[in-house]
Order: structure tokens, then C-alpha cells, then sequence
């Protein structure tokens, strides 16, 4: 009987296991890592030449990279807009596919999204807020390339990284509201919250330029 329940067992086990892929390169349909940028000069420049970083955090952090896959090391590239995974010791780029549109990183926890906003291309968002009415924010870090000496004493500029602040979207109703620059346009998106809006914008010391903030009145709209 012993014997039985541990045969038992271990066969759960191993069906358990054999339901979580690992993504590996056959998950792939194109997009290879590459750790340098050309340069206007004709040279490729890597990444460990160019002051600043393309990463908001250059550490692999686990994440859950879609239903039936094993959890995976992530990290987001903010000049080239992709999620980055390692596979062993191989760095790989995740397919922009449906399956892998939502990835949740497990610690410190943060979750990218893949998906296209209205007037805005797709691309990869930090969800802050989910619900009926969501808040996300975009991350983008811009390469500036070398600059060449103007004067024959002169020294060329290096090239470096340059991050840009974070653009902010609140969704609601399928219409997205980039960098919401008053209260009055939130509450034009939404007339039939026009009352309750009010009401929450003379209670509450709002700055629309804040992430905490933003995320009140997105949460507030979602609980009323």
C-alpha cells in the first residue's frame, strides 16, 4: 500500500511538471539580443561604452510569463522596447505575441503588458491599475549618439543613454487619456461620473503629475 501511494505521487508529480513549458528559442519566431547600437560614425557601440542604460533594471528578475510556462528571468529594455529573457546563460528577446502580452514580475512585483492604446502604436505598458478603468504607464530611454569635435583642439562628445519621463494613460471606456493635464478632462471622458469626480477632486489635494495620485483617482473610479 506504501509503495502505491508514493507511485502514486510521483507520477502527480511528473504530470504537474510536464504542464509547465520552459520557453526556449523554439517559442521564437525572430528577434535576436544584441547589446550594442550603431552609431552614426559606423562603428557599433555596446552598451557597457554608452553612459546610462537602456534598463530601468538591468537585473533578471523571475516572472510569469504566461499560463503553463515555468516562471522565467525577465528585464525590459526601454530603448528597444523589448522584454528580455534568459535561457541558461543565453539572453533571448520574448516574441510580442498574445500569449506573452501579459508578464508579471514576481519580486519587486511589477507587470508589462503588450497592447496598443488609442493613438499609440503597441508596445510594451506598466500596468499601475487594472480594472474597468486602468492606469499604465510608458517608460522609453532614447540613444544620443556621439558628437563629433567642432574644433580641431576639440573632443568629441560620447554617446549616452537619455531617459525620458514617464508618460502616463488612463483607459476608460476604450478611450485612452495621455498625460492628463486637468481634472476637467477626466471628467469630460466620463460624464456619467461628472458628480463623483467632483466631489473626489475638492476632498482630495490631486497633482496630476503624480504617480500615487493618479493611481486614487483610477482606483476611486473602479470602487464607485
Amino acid at each position: 500500500m506504501k509503495k502505491i501511494l508514493i507511485l502514486i505521487a510521483s507520477i502527480s508529480s511528473m504530470m504537474m511538471f510536464s504542464q509547465e513549458v520552459i520557453l526556449s528559442r523554439f517559442d521564437l519566431l525572430g528577434g535576436t539580443f544584441s547589446n550594442s547600437v550603431n552609431s552614426s560614425t559606423g562603428k557599433s557601440i555596446k552598451y557597457d561604452e554608452i553612459s546610462g542604460s537602456p534598463y530601468i533594471d538591468k537585473n533578471f528578475r523571475d516572472a510569469k510569463i504566461a499560463e503553463s510556462y515555468q516562471n522565467t528571468p525577465i528585464r525590459y529594455n526601454s530603448y528597444k522596447d523589448e522584454l528580455e529573457f534568459k535561457n541558461n546563460d543565453e539572453i533571448m528577446i520574448l516574441p510580442k505575441e498574445s500569449k506573452f502580452e501579459r508578464v508579471e514580475i514576481i519580486s519587486p512585483k511589477q507587470v508589462f503588458v503588450y497592447k496598443s492604446l488609442e493613438g499609440e502604436p503597441p508596445g510594451y505598458y506598466i500596468e499601475l491599475v487594472r480594472g474597468k478603468f486602468s492606469l499604465y504607464k510608458k517608460l522609453k530611454t532614447n540613444f544620443v549618439d556621439v558628437s563629433p569635435a567642432t574644433t580641431p583642439y576639440g573632443s568629441d562628445k560620447p554617446a549616452y543613454f537619455s531617459t525620458v519621463t514617464p508618460v502616463y494613460y488612463i483607459v476608460a471606456n476604450g478611450h485612452a487619456i495621455k498625460k492628463p493635464k486637468n481634472q476637467k478632462q477626466i471628467i469630460d471622458l466620463l460624464p456619467d461620473k461628472k458628480e463623483a469626480l467632483s466631489s473626489f477632486f475638492k476632498e482630495n489635494k490631486i497633482k496630476l503629475d503624480k504617480e500615487e495620485d493618479l493611481k486614487k483617482i483610477v482606483t476611486f473610479l473602479n470602487q464607485n
